[in-house]
Protein backbone atom coordinates (compact mmCIF):
# COMPACT_ATOMS: atom_id res chain seq x y z
CA UNK A 1 0.00 0.00 0.00
CA UNK A 2 7.48 2.37 -1.05
CA UNK A 3 6.85 4.05 2.15
CA UNK A 4 3.28 4.68 2.99
CA UNK A 5 2.05 7.67 4.76
CA UNK A 6 -1.61 6.30 4.65
CA UNK A 7 0.48 5.68 7.53
CA UNK A 8 -2.27 5.10 5.51
CA UNK A 9 -2.62 4.03 1.97
CA UNK A 10 -2.28 4.07 -0.58
CA UNK A 11 -1.57 10.55 -3.85
CA UNK A 12 -1.37 14.29 -5.99
CA UNK A 13 1.47 18.44 -7.67
CA UNK A 14 0.70 21.27 -10.14
CA UNK A 15 0.15 24.88 -9.63
CA UNK A 16 -2.46 25.27 -6.95
CA UNK A 17 -5.81 26.01 -8.44
CA UNK A 18 -8.29 28.47 -6.99
CA UNK A 19 -10.78 25.70 -6.42
CA UNK A 20 -8.37 23.51 -4.45
CA UNK A 21 -9.61 22.99 -0.90
CA UNK A 22 -7.85 25.05 1.75
CA UNK A 23 -7.06 23.89 5.26
CA UNK A 24 -9.70 25.33 7.55
CA UNK A 25 -11.55 24.68 10.77
CA UNK A 26 -14.18 22.95 8.63
CA UNK A 27 -11.58 20.72 7.00
CA UNK A 28 -10.17 19.70 10.37
CA UNK A 29 -13.67 19.03 11.63
CA UNK A 30 -14.49 16.66 8.76
CA UNK A 31 -11.34 14.65 9.45
CA UNK A 32 -12.36 14.09 13.05
CA UNK A 33 -15.93 12.94 12.48
CA UNK A 34 -17.07 9.47 13.40
CA UNK A 35 -16.39 6.69 10.89
CA UNK A 36 -19.42 5.45 8.96
CA UNK A 37 -21.23 8.79 9.27
CA UNK A 38 -22.98 9.33 5.95
CA UNK A 39 -22.19 12.66 4.30
CA UNK A 40 -22.97 14.15 0.90
CA UNK A 41 -21.68 16.67 -1.62
CA UNK A 42 -22.81 18.32 -4.86
CA UNK A 43 -20.51 17.94 -7.89
CA UNK A 44 -19.05 21.21 -9.17
CA UNK A 45 -16.27 19.91 -11.44
CA UNK A 46 -14.67 16.60 -12.47
CA UNK A 47 -11.29 15.48 -13.82
CA UNK A 48 -11.04 11.98 -15.28
CA UNK A 49 -7.83 9.96 -15.31
CA UNK A 50 -7.15 6.33 -16.16
CA UNK A 51 -8.44 4.68 -12.99
CA UNK A 52 -9.92 7.52 -10.95
CA UNK A 53 -12.16 10.54 -11.15
CA UNK A 54 -11.25 13.65 -9.21
CA UNK A 55 -14.25 15.67 -8.10
CA UNK A 56 -14.54 19.21 -6.81
CA UNK A 57 -17.64 19.18 -4.65
CA UNK A 58 -19.49 21.40 -2.23
CA UNK A 59 -20.37 20.02 1.19
CA UNK A 60 -22.17 22.16 3.77
CA UNK A 61 -21.07 25.30 1.95
CA UNK A 62 -17.39 24.29 1.82
CA UNK A 63 -15.52 23.09 -1.29
CA UNK A 64 -13.46 19.90 -1.13
CA UNK A 65 -11.61 17.76 -3.64
CA UNK A 66 -12.58 14.10 -3.67
CA UNK A 67 -11.11 11.11 -5.53
CA UNK A 68 -12.82 7.81 -6.21
CA UNK A 69 -12.93 4.95 -8.71
CA UNK A 70 -14.06 5.84 -12.21
CA UNK A 71 -17.85 6.14 -12.34
CA UNK A 72 -20.61 8.16 -14.01
CA UNK A 73 -20.36 11.62 -12.46
CA UNK A 74 -21.85 14.86 -13.76
CA UNK A 75 -21.93 18.47 -12.62
CA UNK A 76 -24.89 19.04 -10.32
CA UNK A 77 -25.13 15.41 -9.15
CA UNK A 78 -25.46 14.76 -5.42
CA UNK A 79 -23.49 11.83 -3.99
CA UNK A 80 -23.33 10.22 -0.55
CA UNK A 81 -20.24 8.65 1.04
CA UNK A 82 -18.71 7.48 4.30
CA UNK A 83 -15.27 6.59 5.71
CA UNK A 84 -13.17 9.19 3.83
CA UNK A 85 -9.40 8.93 3.81
CA UNK A 86 -8.24 12.54 4.23
CA UNK A 87 -4.85 13.35 2.73
CA UNK A 88 -3.01 16.65 3.23
CA UNK A 89 -0.53 18.06 0.70
CA UNK A 90 -1.23 15.34 -1.83
CA UNK A 91 0.52 15.26 -5.22
CA UNK A 92 -1.00 13.55 -8.27
CA UNK A 93 1.54 12.28 -10.76
CA UNK A 94 -1.22 11.66 -13.31
CA UNK A 95 -2.38 15.28 -13.13
CA UNK A 96 1.05 16.75 -12.32
CA UNK A 97 -0.76 18.75 -9.70
CA UNK A 98 -0.77 19.32 -5.93
CA UNK A 99 -3.84 19.37 -3.70
CA UNK A 100 -3.78 21.02 -0.29
CA UNK A 101 -6.27 18.40 0.86
CA UNK A 102 -8.18 15.61 -0.82
CA UNK A 103 -10.67 13.03 0.41
CA UNK A 104 -10.22 9.55 -1.04
CA UNK A 105 -13.49 7.66 -1.14
CA UNK A 106 -13.87 3.91 -1.61
CA UNK A 107 -17.30 4.53 -3.14
CA UNK A 108 -19.89 7.22 -3.80
CA UNK A 109 -23.60 6.51 -4.25
CA UNK A 110 -26.76 8.41 -5.11
CA UNK A 111 -28.83 6.32 -2.71
CA UNK A 112 -27.41 6.45 0.85
CA UNK A 113 -28.97 3.04 1.60
CA UNK A 114 -26.34 1.48 -0.68
CA UNK A 115 -23.64 2.42 1.83
CA UNK A 116 -24.88 -0.42 4.01
CA UNK A 117 -23.56 -2.90 1.44
CA UNK A 118 -20.08 -4.34 2.13
CA UNK A 119 -17.07 -2.66 0.54
CA UNK A 120 -14.71 -4.55 -1.74
CA UNK A 121 -11.45 -2.77 -0.95
CA UNK A 122 -11.30 -2.58 2.81
CA UNK A 123 -10.21 -5.23 5.23
CA UNK A 124 -12.18 -6.06 8.35
CA UNK A 125 -10.50 -4.96 11.58
CA UNK A 126 -11.82 -8.03 13.33
CA UNK A 127 -10.58 -10.81 11.08
CA UNK A 128 -8.34 -9.22 8.45
CA UNK A 129 -10.11 -10.96 5.55
CA UNK A 130 -10.03 -9.13 2.25
CA UNK A 131 -13.28 -8.96 0.38
CA UNK A 132 -11.82 -10.12 -2.95
CA UNK A 133 -12.90 -13.34 -4.57
CA UNK A 134 -10.53 -16.27 -4.19
CA UNK A 135 -9.31 -17.65 -7.50
CA UNK A 136 -8.31 -21.20 -8.31
CA UNK A 137 -4.66 -21.23 -9.24
CA UNK A 138 -1.57 -23.37 -8.83
CA UNK A 139 1.80 -21.65 -9.14
CA UNK A 140 5.25 -23.21 -9.35
CA UNK A 141 7.28 -21.36 -6.75
CA UNK A 142 11.07 -21.01 -6.79
CA UNK A 143 12.88 -22.35 -3.72
CA UNK A 144 13.65 -18.86 -2.41
CA UNK A 145 9.98 -17.81 -2.21
CA UNK A 146 7.36 -18.19 0.49
CA UNK A 147 3.61 -18.68 0.11
CA UNK A 148 0.72 -16.53 1.24
CA UNK A 149 -0.30 -19.35 3.57
CA UNK A 150 3.15 -19.30 5.19
CA UNK A 151 2.93 -15.53 5.68
CA UNK A 152 -0.33 -15.67 7.58
CA UNK A 153 0.61 -18.82 9.49
CA UNK A 154 3.97 -17.47 10.70
CA UNK A 155 3.00 -13.86 11.29
CA UNK A 156 5.64 -13.04 13.89
CA UNK A 157 8.44 -14.67 11.92
CA UNK A 158 8.08 -12.48 8.83
CA UNK A 159 7.27 -9.13 10.50
CA UNK A 160 9.75 -6.53 9.24
CA UNK A 161 11.55 -9.08 7.07
CA UNK A 162 12.30 -8.84 3.36
CA UNK A 163 10.69 -11.78 1.56
CA UNK A 164 10.07 -13.03 -1.97
CA UNK A 165 6.64 -14.20 -3.04
CA UNK A 166 5.15 -15.24 -6.38
CA UNK A 167 1.51 -14.91 -7.31
CA UNK A 168 -1.14 -13.81 -9.76
CA UNK A 169 -2.31 -10.20 -9.81
CA UNK A 170 -6.04 -10.09 -9.03
CA UNK A 171 -6.41 -6.33 -8.55
CA UNK A 172 -4.37 -3.25 -9.46
CA UNK A 173 -5.05 0.29 -8.20
CA UNK A 174 -2.47 2.80 -9.48
CA UNK A 175 -1.13 5.90 -7.75
CA UNK A 176 -3.01 6.05 -4.49
CA UNK A 177 -0.89 7.99 -2.02
CA UNK A 178 1.95 8.06 -4.54
CA UNK A 179 2.16 4.29 -4.79
CA UNK A 180 0.52 1.44 -6.70
CA UNK A 181 -1.62 -1.05 -4.77
CA UNK A 182 -1.46 -4.64 -5.97
CA UNK A 183 -3.42 -7.65 -4.73
CA UNK A 184 -1.99 -11.10 -5.47
CA UNK A 185 -3.02 -14.68 -4.77
CA UNK A 186 -0.98 -17.86 -5.14
CA UNK A 187 -3.58 -20.57 -4.56
CA UNK A 188 -2.67 -21.08 -0.89
CA UNK A 189 -4.56 -19.90 2.18
CA UNK A 190 -4.49 -20.02 5.96
CA UNK A 191 -7.63 -19.63 8.07
CA UNK A 192 -9.49 -18.20 5.08
CA UNK A 193 -6.80 -15.61 4.27
CA UNK A 194 -5.57 -15.92 0.71
CA UNK A 195 -4.93 -12.40 -0.63
CA UNK A 196 -1.76 -10.34 -0.10
CA UNK A 197 -1.73 -6.57 -0.63
CA UNK A 198 1.47 -5.09 -2.06
CA UNK A 199 2.56 -1.47 -2.46
CA UNK A 200 5.01 -0.78 -5.25
CA UNK A 201 6.06 1.64 -7.96
CA UNK A 202 5.76 -1.21 -10.47
CA UNK A 203 2.96 -1.15 -13.06
CA UNK A 204 1.23 -4.50 -13.54
CA UNK A 205 -1.87 -5.98 -15.15
CA UNK A 206 -4.55 -8.19 -13.66
CA UNK A 207 -3.69 -11.77 -14.62
CA UNK A 208 0.08 -11.24 -14.56
CA UNK A 209 1.99 -13.94 -12.67
CA UNK A 210 4.94 -12.17 -11.06
CA UNK A 211 7.56 -12.54 -8.34
CA UNK A 212 7.83 -9.68 -5.84
CA UNK A 213 10.47 -8.84 -3.26
CA UNK A 214 9.58 -6.49 -0.42
CA UNK A 215 9.30 -5.89 3.31
CA UNK A 216 6.44 -7.25 5.38
CA UNK A 217 4.42 -4.93 7.62
CA UNK A 218 2.05 -6.50 10.13
CA UNK A 219 -1.24 -5.11 11.46
CA UNK A 220 -0.98 -1.92 9.44
CA UNK A 221 -3.84 0.40 10.43
CA UNK A 222 -4.28 3.50 8.28
CA UNK A 223 -7.52 4.46 9.98
CA UNK A 224 -10.93 4.98 8.35
CA UNK A 225 -11.44 1.21 8.17
CA UNK A 226 -8.26 0.49 6.19
CA UNK A 227 -6.50 -2.26 8.11
CA UNK A 228 -4.08 -4.84 6.71
CA UNK A 229 -2.99 -7.85 8.73
CA UNK A 230 -0.17 -8.25 6.22
CA UNK A 231 1.20 -5.72 3.76
CA UNK A 232 4.25 -6.05 1.52
CA UNK A 233 5.81 -2.60 1.14
CA UNK A 234 8.35 -1.12 -1.31
CA UNK A 235 8.03 -4.22 -3.48
CA UNK A 236 10.01 -4.76 -6.66
CA UNK A 237 9.42 -7.29 -9.42
CA UNK A 238 12.30 -9.72 -9.79
CA UNK A 239 13.04 -12.46 -12.29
Amino acid sequence: MKKIIFSLLMLITLIACENSPKSSDKAVEINNKVNNEIRSFVVLETIDVASYVYILGEENGVKYWYATNVCDVHKGDTFFYDDPLVMKDFYSKELDRPFDEILFLSRIVKNPAELNKPKTETVSKTNGKIKTKQIEISIDKPDNTISIAQLFKQKDVFKGQEVIIKGEVVKFSPQIMNTNWIHIQDGTSFNGKYDLTITSQENVNVGDILTFKGFIAVDKDFGYGYFYEFLMEEAEIIE
